[in-house]
């Protein structure tokens, strides 16, 4: 297929018209969108988008809350976002609002057991294996507290260490 003058001349015509690659193919007929592309590129067609501004960040916060009530973060945000077109980045300003929920937990939830200071040798199956200090000073030693026959945790270190993906995700 050859790129006549009334085919250009058609093709610039849609294109400013704003429809996209695959209508003005299908509209000329016997050309490919991938082929619409090219010869936007080729004849340095203009986008038909807005190009950008800078992006601006603005954060509200709420005021003071209790320790029991759930903290809720929100950021509005305006950016410069490109959106592609065919084989053409366009540049759009979009105002994006992100919501953050930061779950906060009442004090009274969190009991950190007492742990029995064992050893290594003095560790059993039914007794927690989580390592508290450092393996090469003196003070190291283990929780000790007991724990289900099928975890080598107590159940407040097994929390800790087995912590579902959904929230892992979320931590980062």
């Amino acid at each position: 297929m050859n790129w006549t003058d009334e085919r250009v001349e058609m093709l610039k015509k849609l294109w400013a018209d704003g429809l996209s690659a695959s209508q003005i193919a299908a509209q000329l007929g016997g050309v490919s969108r991938n082929a619409v592309i090219g010869k936007v590129h080729r004849l340095n067609l203009p986008g038909r988008a807005k190009s950008g501004g800078q992006a601006k960040v603005r954060t509200k916060r709420p005021a003071a809350t209790t320790p029991r009530a759930p903290n809720y973060a929100s950021r509005t945000t305006t950016r410069s976002v490109g959106r592609s077109s065919g084989a053409t980045a366009l540049k759009a300003d979009t105002e994006v609002v992100a919501y953050q929920h930061i779950d906060t937990r009442p004090v009274e939830d969190v009991v950190v057991p007492i742990s029995r200071r064992l050893e290594l040798v003095q560790l059993t199956e039914k007794t927690c294996k989580w390592p508290n200090g450092d393996p090469l000073q003196d003070d190291f030693h283990f929780c000790g507290n007991d724990s289900d026959e099928s975890s080598p945790y107590c159940g407040y270190h097994a929390k800790l260490a087995f912590q579902p993906s959904s929230e892992r995700k979320r931590s980062r």
